[in-house]
């Protein structure tokens, strides 16, 4: 199935809007493919759709008023590639760190490769040591 860049747009805007910002798993399940590949898993999760789902519950739980904008997004061909923006408030523990309270916000950017109607890959880039500095973490000199 060909589908049009505009498509390929709506299709990747799902992930922010849908599975980031309401925690909405079934539009996971939906948007992306059942061979899902994340270059760029985190906290330990697979990099497999079920991985993904599992990172998304870790940072919706730590944060849960948590809401991913896009700023700007483009296609070309079965690619996509968006910036983003992240907000919420750090009220539950997010690995090592326990609720701070602290409203956060940090940027990044992402593509994707869509494949029959779904997303088949992702590389992810997301400033998470300046997310880590906003609710408590340090830098130490080594």
């Amino acid at each position: 199935m060909t589908m049009s860049l505009e498509e390929n747009r709506a299709l990747v805007r799902r992930i922010p809007e849908e599975v980031w910002s309401r925690g909405d798993m079934a539009a996971a399940d939906a948007v992306l493919a059942a061979e899902f590949v994340n270059h760029n898993p985190a906290f330990g999760h697979p990099p497999t759709r079920e991985g993904y789902k599992q990172t998304v519950a870790a940072f919706r739980a730590a944060f849960p008023d948590l809401s991913m904008v896009v700023d700007h997004i483009l296609a070309e061909g079965d690619l996509v590639a968006l910036r983003f923006r992240v907000r919420g408030t750090h009220r539950a523990q997010f690995g090592v760190f326990a609720a701070s309270g602290r409203p956060i916000e940090f940027t990044g950017s992402a593509s994707f490769r869509v494949e029959d109607g779904r997303v088949a890959e992702l590389w992810v880039n997301g400033d998470l040591l300046g997310l880590l500095q906003q609710i408590g973490g340090r830098v130490v000199p080594g």
